[in-house]
């Protein structure tokens, strides 16, 4: 429950002290945010059993109907409309509200946390509405200008190149020297600014010299190709010439590990 709370009522998103690092002028902004949001759509959803004038009413989510003496929640907010208690939950994330607490907008209700991104974004770093005039917007995401720097080495990408990682910007530096995958036919890692071929789990630089067939060379990006024991092939044909090849090379060198010696 306590983890729901946090998640559907945001602190930060209503009282400043969760909020150190703010401007004045933005802590103004909260304070006003925050009070218009608890004087025009703030609610605490009633359970009780449907009243006989409501019978037959139909839930406001669901459609289905709800008979004198059912259980069910009402909105004072939203008049005289009734929900089954698994249909009183938010209209974004369509989480059931912990303790009935809600947020109105448009006939519709919501947790505190998407109702309050209905006007303000939030920041994917700090988790804060972001209250600045200007702000970074990358992978349909928003952060504060301070807050969009490298996870691993904090520093700011804000006009440089960088990666995603796990939903989180990386630098270039950082995503070659500690998330880039080895390229199986060269060895080189696979950096930022290369293209990745990626086949049952391993990895490619897409270019010609690389991502190949590993016994005419032939390019294989945007072909069919079929693989053995992590080597890529055009065809059967070639799959078949390289097991073939690699059967006489065993064989000629088992022939040469087991001729005598010119000394003996």
């Amino acid at each position: 429950r306590a983890r729901a709370l946090l998640q559907q009522l945001p602190p930060q998103d209503c009282d400043e002290r969760y909020c150190p690092d703010l401007a004045e002028e933005e802590r103004r902004q909260l304070r006003a945010f925050s009070a218009q949001r608890r004087r025009e759509a703030l609610g605490q959803g009633l359970a009780c059993p449907v009243p006989g004038p409501c019978h037959g009413c139909p839930c406001k989510k669901c459609g289905r109907r709800l008979n004198k003496g059912d259980p069910g929640v009402s909105a004072s907010r939203l008049g005289d409309q009734f929900w089954h208690p698994s249909c009183f939950s938010c209209h974004f994330c369509h989480q059931p509200l912990v303790d009935l607490i809600y947020f109105q907008q448009d006939g519709r209700i919501y947790c505190g946390r998407h109702h309050a991104e209905l006007f303000r974004p939030r920041c994917a770093s700090c988790d804060q509405l972001i209250f600045m005039e200007e702000c970074i917007e990358a992978e349909g995401r928003r952060w504060h200008l301070e807050h969009f720097c490298c996870l691993e080495c904090d520093a700011p990408l804000c006009g440089q190149r960088y990666v995603m990682r796990s939903g989180r910007p990386c630098c270039c530096d950082c995503f070659e020297s500690l998330f880039a995958e080895p390229c199986q036919a060269c060895g080189d890692p696979i950096g930022a600014d290369s293209e990745e071929a990626t086949h049952q789990g391993l990895h490619w630089h897409a270019r010609a010299a690389c991502f190949c067939c590993s016994l005419c060379r032939k390019p294989l990006r945007g072909q069919p190709l079929t693989s053995r024991h992590g080597q890529l092939f055009c065809s059967e044909t070639c799959s078949l010439g390289w097991d073939a090849s690699s059967t006489a090379s065993d064989s000629s060198d088992s022939a040469f590990a087991s001729a005598p010696s010119p000394d003996s």
